[in-house]
């Protein structure tokens, strides 16, 4: 049976680095979080993105349209952690795929494996060979998570390690195999900085 698939993308972080939300910078005429919700559109049922206030809401709303389900976090303390629990708690999915905002070249190749091999798993979850983790580009099953985050905040933690060390059945894949997928692992390439941007644009020039 398909099981309903969500994908939950934080977009609540605000960079200095930009001096704005990073979300909201705009890379070939769309903004970085509409970049991230069309890779993955046709793989998931729900689109939800997560912000940290009300003010982003608003900023957001027009721009996303039908494309996602705004909400903001429901729990003190900025972090990952509160925005993918905020996420975790509300999705209809069992599995959701969770995202940063800031990764315009996310493959859905990539999406598709993790949901796949997510099943009878609480996560699946890229590994670099040196022992290096994407949890911000990883698939969870959202009751195991949320659950796991809640334990992970109520002892004053806010990173998504605290959460994941707290998860049974969590299967880890190398960024070996995905690159049979993605040859140069542009799925996890994040745009932090007006260079990074800069680059971002010459990649979708070349139809990346």
């Amino acid at each position: 049976m398909d099981l309903k698939k969500s994908a939950v993308v934080l977009a609540g972080g605000f960079s200095k680095r930009f001096g704005r939300d990073k979300c909201l910078v705009e890379l070939a005429g769309k903004p970085l979080v509409v970049h991230a919700l069309e890779r993955v559109s046709n793989l998931v049922d729900e689109r939800i993105v997560v912000v940290s206030s009300e003010a982003q809401r608003r900023a957001l709303f027009n721009m996303l349209g039908s494309r996602a389900r705004l909400v903001v976090d429901k729990y003190e303390g900025q972090s990952p952690l509160v925005g993918a629990l905020t996420g975790f708690e509300i999705v209809q999915g069992e599995y959701s795929l969770l995202l940063p905002c800031d990764t315009p070249f996310v493959s859905s190749g990539v999406a598709e494996l993790l949901f796949d091999l997510c099943v009878n798993r609480s996560a699946v979850i890229p590994r670099w060979p040196n022992g290096f983790i994407e949890p911000l580009q990883a698939v969870y099953r959202a009751e195991s998570a949320a659950a796991a985050a809640r334990v992970a905040l109520e002892e004053g933690k806010h990173n998504l390690s605290s959460m994941i060390a707290r998860m049974h059945r969590v299967r880890y894949l190398s960024t070996l195999v995905l690159q049979q997928l993605d040859p140069k692992l542009l799925t996890f390439f994040n745009v932090n900085t007006p260079i990074d941007l800069r680059r971002a644009e010459s990649l979708i020039g070349k139809g990346r």
